[in-house]
């Protein structure tokens, strides 16, 4: 490596940076955030500075760099635009063993300051060895994605309890109890913002005499509708930390291949008509599975809690006592219908919007027709395919005009997205003359209109 990464104490310590451009007046904000106490040497300060200028936290020195400005000082910054003035900086700097950084000059550098993320106390730098900043952005940007803001917490937490624990487990022991703690229960209480109950949870883990948790926990995680980057940061937390997945149909492989590689795979079906797995046998394997101390992620696609049966599941966890979550995901409706560039919802045609299910426990179609064929409301209807011709029939028997404009959307969010726009009247015939096939949603009402004016999402395939 070029450059050993450390992390420097700079708290209450003097630091020195020369130059008051936009630049330095960043470096010099970096320097505040660490705690340290900084003097900026330049013949004037940019705007930039004004907020901590006039807070009293930068001490500003008018005048030009000289090698004795370095005295007493613990770390320079040079931040110019003036290169021979750069150099000297480093030049003085290294000749006193003063760690410099002179800015986008890494072979100036004594060290590099990375790209940060910040969960306070726990912080991740990348660095480029100054190769490609840009890089080292890009990079933490994903980072990012990656690492809640609860880590910060979750942290904290560990190291109030760090000394109980040093006390409590041999140092053999040591590393699988943290393991547990941060990837189990404990940490998602912090995640989900309920501390004090992590507190509590941590402090009862500690007391067990056996110092192991045998039980598992199930997460019901909604996969969204087809496009990987529409799962939430936790979604793909938990399926990185699962030992076992159980997915339906609607998950789509791009998704199914960011759990993680060593969890158990188990396909639960849940097509119509064709269950591998019917729902109450889908109960007894989450709690099953759950007793046998596993971390079990139960992927539905959509969110669970829409059409996606999930109250079923979690109250059979609940009667059998095993903890659970549920992550919410980007509905079908959503995210089929913003890919398909029809908003749900638009003053000028819809004020209001409404889900169905094509598909209900005995197989039948009997929805409340009457409160569905009402003007300015856009009616989205899921696993609606096979009962298309009743669909159509019953709403406009019940009031809805017959030119309404509908549209399906096929595979939605994904590459083989296929959207076919039509009216109530021809939505049937489309149906049979272009083969389409589940899984499908259905969108009918005036906002369909404007799917072809704010359509942005065409599929590559």
């Amino acid at each position: 490596m070029d450059f050993l990464p450390i992390f420097l104490d700079l708290r209450e310590q003097p630091c020195l940076v020369v130059g008051g451009g936009d630049v330095a007046a960043r470096k010099c904000a970096l320097l505040l955030r660490a705690g340290a106490r900084v003097t900026v040497l330049a013949p004037a300060l940019s705007a930039a500075f004004d907020a901590d200028s006039t807070a009293g936290r930068v001490v500003h020195r008018a005048g030009h760099f000289r090698d004795a400005d370095l005295e007493g000082h613990a770390l320079a910054i040079a931040a110019t635009s003036d290169e021979a003035v750069n150099r000297a900086v480093a030049a003085a700097a290294t000749a006193r063993r003063i760690p410099v950084n002179v800015v986008d000059q890494p072979t100036l550098c004594s060290f590099i300051l990375p790209s940060i993320i910040e969960r306070a106390p726990l912080t991740v730098a990348v660095s480029s060895g100054g190769a490609s900043p840009v890089l080292a952005r890009l990079l933490r940007a994903r980072l990012e994605t990656l690492i809640p803001a609860g880590y910060g917490r979750l942290a904290a937490l560990a190291g109030a309890f760090r000394d109980q624990v040093k006390a409590r487990i041999k140092p053999k022991e040591r590393r699988r109890f943290w393991e547990r703690v941060l990837q189990g229960p404990v940490a998602e209480l912090v995640f989900n913002g309920r501390d004090e109950e992590a507190r509590k949870a941590l402090q009862a883990t500690l007391e067990d005499t056996r110092l192991t948790y045998s039980g598992g926990e199930v997460s019901l995680v909604g996969a969204g509708p087809g496009d990987p980057d529409l799962l939430t940061f936790r979604a793909l937390r938990l399926m990185q930390q699962a030992d076992v997945v159980v997915y339906d149909r609607l998950v789509s492989q791009p998704i199914l291949d960011l759990a993680r590689l060593e969890a158990e795979r188990i396909y639960a079906g849940k097509e119509r008509a064709m269950h591998t797995l019917p729902q109450e046998d889908i109960n007894q394997l989450l709690v099953r599975l759950a007793k046998q101390g596993k971390r079990v992620v139960r992927l539905k696609g959509g969110d669970p809690f829409i059409f996606g049966r999930g109250g079923e599941e979690i109250d059979s966890l609940a009667a059998e006592g095993i903890p659970f979550q549920v992550v919410p995901g980007v509905t079908a409706a959503a995210g089929c219908a913003s890919y398909a560039g029809i908003p749900l919802t638009h003053r000028d045609y819809a004020q209001s919007v409404v889900f169905v299910t094509g598909h209900l426990r005995d197989g039948g179609m009997d929805l409340n027709w009457s409160a569905l064929a009402q003007p300015r409301q856009t009616i989205v209807c899921y696993m609606g395919l096979l009962g298309i011709d009743q669909l159509c029939r019953q709403l406009a028997a019940h009031g809805l005009p017959a030119s309404t404009p509908a549209a399906l959307v096929q595979e939605g969010t994904t590459p083989h997205q296929r959207v076919l726009t039509g009216t109530l009247d021809s939505l049937p015939g489309i149906v049979r003359r272009s083969d389409v096939k589940a899984p499908t949603l259905i969108i009918i009402g005036e906002v369909v209109k404007l799917r072809d004016r704010l359509k942005w999402f065409e599929p590559v395939a």
